[in-house]
C-alpha cells in the first residue's frame, strides 16, 4: 500500500496576494509584522497561505489606505470588520457571510512620487476595483478641483496604465480601459451640473484623426466649474463639419486638440483661422488655440496660440470668454 498524498494547500500565497491587491509583497509582511493582518490560519513548515476571509481583510485595508486612512487606524477597522464577517459566517463555513469582491488584477502601476490619491486609483485600477475607482475619482475632483485632478490623479496613472501594458503586451488592457472609462464619467459629471453663464461658448473638439478625448473632457469640466460656456464636440471631428461649427455658432475661441503629430493638420487649423462669421463689414474670426503633444516643434499653425498644459488653455479661454 502506498501511503495517501498530501492535499495540496489551499489559500493564495503572499506573492500571488500582492498581485492581486496592486501592492507589494514587502507591504503586506509589514502589515501583518506592525499591525498583525495575516492569515488566520497557519500550517507549521509551510509557506503563509491567504484564505478568502484574510483577502477580504487586506482588500479592506487597502481601500481604507487608498482614501487616506492612518494605516494602524486602517487596520483596526479592517481586523474588526473581518471578525465581524468570521462570526456572521457560522461555524464550519469557512467563508465570510458578506464579501466585498474585486477581481484580480495583476502587478503594480509604478506611478512614482504622486499625491496619495493617484497611489490610491492605480492600486484601485489594478484590482479593476470599479467602485472604488468611482469614488477615488468623484473625491479628486470635488475636493482638488478639475484641473489638480486631472494633472496630478488622473493623468499619472493613465500614463502608469499604458506603459504598463505597452510593455507587457495586452495583458494590462483591461485597466486602461476601466480606468479611462471612470476618468471620463468623473469628469463629464462636473461638465453636465453646472449651469453656464450666457454668452458666447468657446468650441472644443478634437482633429479629424484624432480618438483621445480625455483631455477635452477634463478642460470642459475645468471650464463648467467656472461657469464659463462651452460646446464640446469631442475626438474625430470631420473637416467639413468642423468648419461648419465654427460658422454656425460663432465661438470666441476654438481649441483643436491633437495627441500625435499625425494627428494634426495644420492645413485645416489655418482654414479654421481664417473663418469668419457675421454681417459684412462687421466679420468675426475665432481665437484658435492648439493644444497636445502633436503641436510640438517650433512652428504651429499661423494665427494660433499653443497653450502648454491644461491650467494654460484654461486661463487663455476664461480671458477670451469673459
Amino acid at each position: 500500500m502506498t501511503a495517501p498524498t498530501a492535499p495540496a494547500p489551499a489559500g493564495l500565497t503572499t506573492g500571488a496576494l500582492a498581485r492581486r491587491l496592486g501592492v507589494s509583497p514587502t507591504t503586506i509582511r509589514s502589515w501583518e509584522r506592525r499591525y498583525g493582518i495575516g492569515p488566520a490560519h497557519r500550517a507549521p513548515g509551510r509557506h503563509r497561505r491567504w484564505e478568502p476571509e484574510d483577502v477580504a481583510v487586506l482588500e479592506e485595508m487597502c481601500r481604507l489606505t487608498a482614501r487616506g486612512v492612518n494605516p494602524a487606524e486602517a487596520a483596526r477597522t479592517a481586523l474588526a470588520a473581518g471578525a465581524a464577517s468570521r462570526s456572521e459566517s457560522g461555524p464550519g463555513t469557512g467563508q465570510p457571510a458578506v464579501r466585498t469582491g474585486t477581481a484580480s488584477g495583476g502587478n503594480t502601476l509604478p506611478v512614482g512620487t504622486v499625491r496619495p490619491e493617484c497611489r490610491g486609483l492605480a492600486r484601485a485600477a489594478v484590482r479593476l476595483d470599479a467602485p472604488e475607482v468611482a469614488r477615488i475619482l468623484r473625491r479628486s475632483v470635488d475636493e482638488l478641483g478639475a484641473v489638480v485632478a486631472w494633472t496630478e490623479v488622473m493623468t499619472p496613472a493613465l500614463r502608469a496604465a499604458g506603459r504598463k501594458w505597452v510593455a507587457e503586451g495586452e495583458r494590462y488592457v483591461e485597466v486602461e480601459h476601466l480606468l479611462s472609462w471612470h476618468v471620463a464619467a468623473a469628469l463629464r459629471r462636473v461638465a453636465d451640473r453646472t449651469e453656464p453663464l450666457p454668452g458666447p461658448a468657446a468650441l472644443l473638439a478634437g482633429m479629424p484623426s484624432e480618438l483621445h478625448a480625455l483631455p477635452l473632457e477634463a478642460l470642459a469640466a475645468a471650464l463648467a466649474e467656472r461657469g464659463l460656456p462651452f460646446r464640446m464636440f469631442g475626438p474625430a471631428l470631420p473637416p467639413e463639419a468642423l468648419l461648419e461649427a465654427v460658422r454656425r455658432t460663432g465661438p470666441p475661441a476654438v481649441l483643436l486638440w491633437s495627441q500625435v503629430t499625425r494627428t494634426a493638420d495644420r492645413a485645416l487649423v489655418e482654414r479654421v483661422v481664417r473663418t469668419a462669421w457675421g454681417p459684412h463689414g462687421a466679420r468675426t474670426q475665432p481665437v484658435v488655440l492648439v493644444a497636445g503633444p502633436g503641436w510640438a516643434g517650433p512652428r504651429r499653425p499661423p494665427g494660433t496660440l499653443r497653450p502648454r498644459d491644461l491650467a494654460t488653455a484654461l486661463g487663455h479661454l476664461a480671458g477670451l470668454l469673459r
